[in-house]
């Protein structure tokens, strides 16, 4: 039986655990809804080429992390909005319940191990 009380605590610690690294790379854009990465300040006025490359490859992947974090932000969120509906833990493709195991590994699943996206 689905222990929507057990997903919903996961749910919520993957979410602020996600906040906390999207927030320290970057800051939401509260015009756009997306995640911006933020470049590192500049301690001092006058940057060589080395420490503008360095400052360049950190914003890279600060870049890089959002695109991979920010989207599953936003599946955990729709997920814990999704809770107190019916069809919470239902496959989106074939409408069947989504193995336990799949949502015990990622209560934000959105489909059964059938149509799971490879």
């Amino acid at each position: 039986m689905l222990d929507k009380a057990k997903i919903k605590d996961k749910l919520e610690k993957e979410r602020d655990m996600l906040l906390e690294e999207l927030q320290g790379m970057g800051k939401l854009n509260t015009d756009t809804g997306e995640w911006e990465a933020t470049p590192e300040t500049q301690d001092f006025p006058e940057s060589d080429q080395n420490d503008m490359a360095d400052r360049f490859e950190d914003f890279e992947a600060k870049s890089s992390m959002i695109k991979t974090l920010a989207p599953r932000l936003n599946n955990i969120l729709k997920a814990i909005k999704g809770l107190s509906k019916e069809s919470f833990g239902k496959c989106e493709v074939c409408k069947k319940d989504i193995e336990m195991s799949r949502l015990e590994a990622n209560p934000a699943a959105q489909t059964c191990k059938k149509h799971l996206e490879g």
